[in-house]
């Protein structure tokens, strides 16, 4: 009796552990280890769309923008290199980051000599190889088989290194253990898939006992519907991933998975500091070459048509430039390498921090040609002659406390003395205030991020009429196109179509003259 008891409560501790710690079955972890992401979205946009494009159109579209571009594209700065001197530092980066995953390959054919040449050919063999080797050019001896000039005239700024994928990946499933994992967010997971490291902020949860230097596999957290009817993440940060069903995000994780990579840090260092690199991704499903800080002034990342806007625009030398919604810059500095950064390149937006980051991408790439200002772009064009005369024909609101830089503006210095008496004492306070917002005032909850980066955002109310050689308007998109993307549940299809209206020039009518 006593024997049959034991039995039996053995048989129930199985069944308890096995219901609390289920094994997955093989056939399943191809499928929840691997990448084949769906694209969610607001079930308004997506009836939108379907309409336009059809079911299976659509449905191609949404699992394109899942993945990223096969290629990165860059923009030579000419002012400082040269097509050709980026092109050969690229390649001997490009090799550099080849190397670890070369070591383990056999090459065929024998021993090599420096050169690369085959030492087991013969004599005649190797002598035609060195003479064809020696007609080429030294950009294309050590230039990089991913790397490539842009063959389209008047474009040959640009360079593409292509990358490769999806791979698949072996993340180290073994006798019924999952292996080490860390969960990112969806944005740190898009830049990952663009060729970026995993970075400490971008964390959201990671397994217990995950010391530096441990191999784990990243995967995506993406949000999902709430109970509100919205979209949340619906995740802790610094929650304990055990590999098990009752994981957040257990099983919405499945096809998810973005690469393997080695811990640069301890578990209980990623939520402890506040920055650097949690993770170095050291094998991708998708294989970009990351240029972070890489040639800082030489080259600028930027997509193709952005690239081409700027070529089209065909800006000259000496000319005064207008480029509305510049930010973050990308076709601001295109558009002052062109020419040679002699003229004058006005760029406006409505936000401070953008403005700020134009700055400071212009100081980077050591343009001084273009000046900033804080300003919306629907009202760009200011029609009061007594405010906008003279040769600038920047009209500066000078109630945020910035010098007018209209030319002839008025001075009290050059007033005569009875039009001064004139001056309602309101006007005085309103100046003096100006003054003081200017000189004195200080943040309260310390520095914000203009006050650390050292510069302001001057304030305009418009330009005159004709002030301009040409004028760049890039209208306000929903940026869908861009890639990779992971969610899209939150956009709406009254922000969608109102910004087709928009492009359509209905609202942007005052601008062109």
């Amino acid at each position: 009796m006593k024997k049959a008891r034991d039995c039996l409560l053995k048989a129930f501790r199985r069944t308890f552990f096995t219901l609390q710690n289920p094994k997955p079955q093989m056939e399943d972890l191809p499928e929840r280890y691997s990448y084949n992401p769906v694209l969610r979205w607001n079930p308004q946009v997506e009836e939108y769309f379907v309409k336009a494009y059809g079911a299976e159109h659509f449905s191609h579209i949404s699992k394109a923008l899942t993945r990223p571009s096969c290629y990165s594209c860059i923009r030579v700065n000419t002012l400082k290199s040269t097509t050709d001197t980026v092109i050969e530092k690229l390649s001997t980066i490009v090799k550099e980051m080849d190397r670890p995953n070369s070591e383990d390959k056999t090459l065929v054919g024998g021993d090599v000599d420096a050169n690369g040449i085959d030492l087991m050919q013969s004599d005649s063999q190797r002598a035609s190889i060195k003479i064809e080797d020696e007609k080429k050019s030294v950009t294309e001896k050590f230039q990089h088989p991913s790397i490539s000039r842009c063959q389209v005239p008047g474009l040959d700024y640009v360079v593409f290194v292509r990358g490769s994928g999806p791979h698949t990946i072996d993340y180290g499933y073994a006798n019924g253990r999952p292996p080490k994992e860390v969960i990112v967010s969806r944005k740190c997971a898009e830049a990952v898939l663009r060729g970026a490291q995993v970075y400490v902020p971008g964390v959201m949860a990671c397994s217990a006992h995950v010391e530096k230097g441990d191999a784990v596999a990243v995967s995506v957290a993406v949000e999902q519907p709430g109970l509100d009817g919205g979209w949340s993440l619906g995740i802790t940060r610094g929650t304990v991933v055990q590999g098990l069903p009752t994981d957040p995000y257990h099983s919405e994780r499945n096809g998810l998975y973005i690469g393997q990579g080695t811990t640069a840090m301890s578990r209980a260092g990623i939520f402890r500091v506040s920055g650097g690199i949690a993770v170095d991704m050291n094998n991708r499903v998708f294989k970009l070459p990351s240029f972070y800080d890489v040639l800082e002034g030489e080259i600028f990342l930027q997509n193709l048509p952005s690239i081409v806007t700027a070529h089209a625009l065909d800006p000259q030398k000496g000319e005064r430039i207008l480029d509305m919604c510049a930010a973050p810059g990308g076709k601001t500095t295109a558009i002052a390498i062109l020419m040679k950064d002699e003229g004058e390149v006005i760029a406006a937006d409505r936000s401070h921090n953008k403005v700020m980051d134009i700055q400071k991408l212009a100081a980077e790439m050591g343009l001084s040609c273009i000046v900033t200002y804080k300003l919306d772009a629907l009202k760009s064009v200011n029609r009061n002659g007594d405010s906008c005369k003279g040769t600038s024909s920047v009209c500066i609101d000078a109630n945020d406390g910035v010098v007018n830089n209209v030319s002839n503006s008025m001075n009290l210095n050059n007033v005569e003395p009875s039009s001064v008496t004139e001056v309602s004492e309101v006007d005085k306070t309103k100046m003096q205030n100006a003054k003081q917002k200017k000189n004195g005032w200080r943040p309260r909850n310390g520095p914000g991020r203009n006050q650390c980066m050292g510069g302001r955002a001057e304030n305009s109310r418009g330009f005159a009429p004709n002030s301009f050689d040409r004028v760049l308007l890039d209208a306000p998109c929903s940026a869908l196109g861009l890639r990779p993307r992971l969610f899209a549940g939150e956009m709406l299809v009254e922000y969608v179509i109102g910004l087709s209206k928009v492009q359509a020039g209905g609202n942007l009518r005052i601008i062109i003259y």
